[in-house]
């Protein structure tokens, strides 16, 4: 397969770069993909997250997606550095595992496993070992292949959260601890809100003249971010400007194929963001053409991603929201979120 350049290399991939193809008009209300999370009642979590029924669903989505998605719900693009090469794997109707390949030894980590077939295809056709599984949290569609790989790839290491039931997990990490595969070093930093133990894996660039690159899980999707189930707006608030102090040029890596749906919603909020059109206007193009919208960088997220734009005065006035007088400006700035959060959800219902 061949690679992608590195970010600021590659122009088609450049927000708005690509723009509506000739006679196409942009529909913001459309079909999306199912999420299993939809029914989102505290007792149906409960079954999804914490009990066996939530496994056997997960099983479900896996088959249902393998037979409507034979080659996975996006074209995926590598991306190469010098040494580096970062697989994306679209599995289930949505997700993304990734296989990030230590070119040089040939050893590799997987983020997110969510289905093993396609994981383990991935690394046969890269012609690599599997060393660690990354895992960021304990859902099924983030951590239902472990158990298939582990068995597959007897030496390969589980790492994660101990906060959270991460099967097959063997070595839990702490915050800020570094992990290296190969010539590979990542660093976990605990990121709780959408479950209690949730993780997010950085992968030093330094080595290979890359950006650092984000492995978000759940916590920061392009344009979006996932549902604090475990956490406050204030836990959600602190785990995202966790990720936004790695700096402007880190490349963000989601768990979630949720572009589309994600800016079409960021658009209700901002009518007047040209950043925020153009990269709508390139996401449609290239969700036609069944291409995946990952990566974009954390500099280019803070344009248009309404979870990330809490400090911005033009969100807080269409929004309907002022900070009062003598109010801490973190606690305004999570009355924010949470109100984003509340309209995002409402949206997603409808």
């Amino acid at each position: 397969q061949s690679c992608h350049r590195p970010a600021g290399e590659r122009a088609s991939q450049e927000p708005g770069s690509g723009g509506l193809p000739e006679g196409v008009e942009y529909i913001p209300r459309r079909k999306k993909a199912k999420n299993p999370m939809k029914p989102v009642g505290v007792a149906w979590y409960s079954l999804y997250a914490r009990t066996r029924l939530g496994y056997l669903f997960y099983q479900r989505q896996v088959k249902k997606a393998r037979e409507r998605y034979p080659h996975g719900h996006s074209v995926p693009q590598p991306y190469c550095f010098p040494g580096v090469k970062i697989l994306p794997i679209p599995v289930l109707s949505n997700n993304y595992s990734y296989l990030v390949i230590d070119t040089g030894s040939g050893q590799a980590a997987v983020i997110d496993p969510s289905d093993p077939l396609a994981v383990q295809a991935a690394i046969e056709e890269e012609g690599v070992v599997l060393e660690a599984i990354f895992c960021t949290h304990k859902h099924w569609d983030h951590s239902g292949g472990n158990e298939a790989l582990c068995q597959k790839h007897s030496s390969c290491r589980v790492y994660g959260s101990a906060l959270d039931a991460i099967p097959r997990l063997t070595n839990p990490l702490a915050d800020r601890e570094k992990v290296s595969v190969g010539c590979l070093t990542f660093e976990a930093l605990a990121t709780p809100g959408h479950t209690v133990g949730h993780m997010v894996y950085v992968l030093d660039g330094a080595p290979f003249g890359s950006p650092p690159c984000l492995f978000s899980g759940d916590l920061l999707f392009l344009a979006g971010c996932g549902r604090p189930f475990e956490g406050s707006p204030e836990t959600m608030l602190a785990s995202l400007d966790i990720a936004m102090g790695l700096g402007e040029d880190t490349l963000l890596w989601p768990g979630h194929e949720y572009a589309l749906e994600c800016l079409s919603f960021a658009s209700l909020l901002e009518l007047d963001n040209s950043a925020l059109e153009q990269k709508l206007q390139w996401a449609v193009q290239q969700r036609q053409e069944k291409r995946s919208t990952c990566p974009s960088t954390l500099g280019e997220e803070q344009t248009y991603n309404p979870f990330l734009r809490t400090h911005r005065p033009e969100l807080q006035e269409a929004l309907g929201l002022w900070q009062g007088a003598g109010e801490d400006p973190d606690a305004f700035r999570a009355r924010v979120l949470k109100e984003v959060r509340r309209r995002k959800d409402l949206y997603q219902a409808t």
